[in-house]
This record gives structure tokens, sequence and C-alpha cells, in this order.
């Protein structure tokens, strides 16, 4: 049972989980203990979901794991790639046939989008480059707007999933920048147009997320804490000027930026 475990990447799952209580919680406060229930049902979605993917993914990348992470259970020979990829696919159905619990056309509609996402990227998008980029980026703002739609408001954390999305496409532009010398044969954005011009569009997301944040501060949205989120601003804004000497550097510091902003609209509704 532990090599499923692993093979899942708990923590992964439990990343999701997080994003969804914070849109809960964005967009109802303290209302959320009315729709606790609803909510369990959410995560238990997202979690399942997220282990699907998971799997789906150690059956696409066994060969390239066998020198990358030679120690996930498919190149150890814990799990055969046949059981990995239909774990894989039963798990993605049954995040589909779980939300029907909820009955909300919204969000069954929502677990489906991101279901076939999340099996496009694997077997069609991932070797694409940018558009992988913006697939990966997409499914990590639908966390949080999932969040929002079980408890009947996807407008109250459009901003902040808009936000995750933008920033996170430019994480993954530095990270492809990072990895240009073993990603022969990969169309990603760095080996089509150069490491140069590739942190120049990877620039320009880290700023646009920055520049969105201030949209819920005109609108008198979020209360006076909200103002924390000056402080990922910075860091974002920072990360777009050392992603062209430094790419390794930038998309970790995107990576401490991100719960800095969450924390700041999360703060913001108390």
């Amino acid at each position: 049972m532990k090599e499923y475990l692993r093979l899942f990447r708990l923590g992964n799952g439990a990343i999701g989980i997080l994003g969804v209580l914070i849109g809960a919680f964005i967009a109802t406060g303290v209302g959320i203990a009315d729709h606790l229930l609803g909510i369990a049902v959410g995560c238990v979605v997202v979690a399942v979901s997220i282990a699907g993917g998971n799997s789906l993914n150690d059956y696409i990348d066994r060969d390239i794991d066998r020198i990358g992470h030679p120690d996930r259970p498919l190149p150890k020979g814990e799990i055969t790639p046949a059981a990995a990829l239909r774990v894989g696919i039963v798990l993605l159905a049954a995040a589909v046939a779980i939300s029907l619990i909820l009955q909300s056309v919204q969000v069954t509609g929502a677990v489906i989008v991101a279901v076939v996402l999340m099996a496009a990227y694997e077997t069609l998008l991932k070797q694409r480059g940018f558009v992988g980029n913006i697939v990966i980026a997409l499914l990590t703002g639908m966390v949080f707007l999932f969040g929002g739609a079980i408890v009947g408001d996807v407008m109250s954390v459009a901003v902040m999933a808009a936000m995750a999305a933008l920033v996170n496409v430019g994480r993954e532009i530095a990270k492809d920048i990072e990895d240009m010398g073993s990603d022969e044969g990969r169309k990603t954005l760095p080996m089509t147009l150069g490491a140069r011009n590739a942190a120049i569009v990877g620039a320009a997301f880290f700023v646009s997320g920055p520049a969105l944040s201030v949209w819920p501060l005109l609108d008198h949205t979020f209360g006076p804490l909200y103002c924390l989120v000056f402080a990922a601003d910075a860091i974002f804004i920072y990360t777009a000027f050392i992603i062209f000497r430094n790419a390794h550097k930038a998309q970790k510091l995107a990576k401490i930026a991100m719960p800095i902003a969450m924390a700041a609209f999360v703060l913001g509704v108390v």
C-alpha cells in the first residue's frame, strides 16, 4: 500500500486541499462553517484527482524517471506501468463521480474540465512547452475557483485565482530556462525562442500578477490586512529582474511569494 501512497504523492494533494479551503474561506469568510460538508467532499475530489494525475504522470514518464526519479515506485519495480495507468484512470473517473454528490453542474463541470486538462497535459501538451505551462497555471488557479464554486461564489476568488495562474506561468518558464540543458527535443519557450526572449515573457507574467493584485484595493473588496500582498508583489517584481541572470533563483523566490500572497487574501477577509 505504501508504494501507492508514494505514487499518489500525498503532499501535492495536501496543497490542493489547502487551495480549496483558502478559496472557500475567501468567498465566505466566517460563513465557511455553513458549507463544511460540501467543502469536505470538494477536498476529497481534489485529493483524488491529483492522485490520479500523479499516477498518470508516472506512467507516462516511466522511462524518463529511471534517470530523473529512480526512487519512484515504477522505476523501482514496486508497481507495474499497467497498474499505474489503471489506477490513474480509475481515480480521475472517481473524482468526477464523487463531485456529483454536491449536485452542482458548475462544480462537476469544473472537475471534468480539470480532469481533461490533466490528461491532455500528460499525454499531449507536456512536450509542447508554453502550452503546457499555460495548462499547469490554469489548473493551479482552478483549485481556488473550485473552492469558491463549492460555496457558490466564484467571483470573490477570481482575482486571486488569476494572479496565481499568471505568476505560475512565469515560474514554469523560469523552470524551463533552468532545464534547457536536459530539454533536448521539447518545444519549451526557451528552446524555441532562446533563454533571453523566454525570460522577457516570464518577466511579463511575473509583473502581471502584482498588477492584478491592486484591483481588490481599488474595489475595496478586502480589509487593511490585505496590504500584506505588497510583500508578495515586491518579490514577484524582483523575480522579473533576476530571471534574466538566475532562472533557478527566480522560480524559487516565486514559490516563496505565492504563500505570502495567499495569506494576504485570507487576512483581507478577516
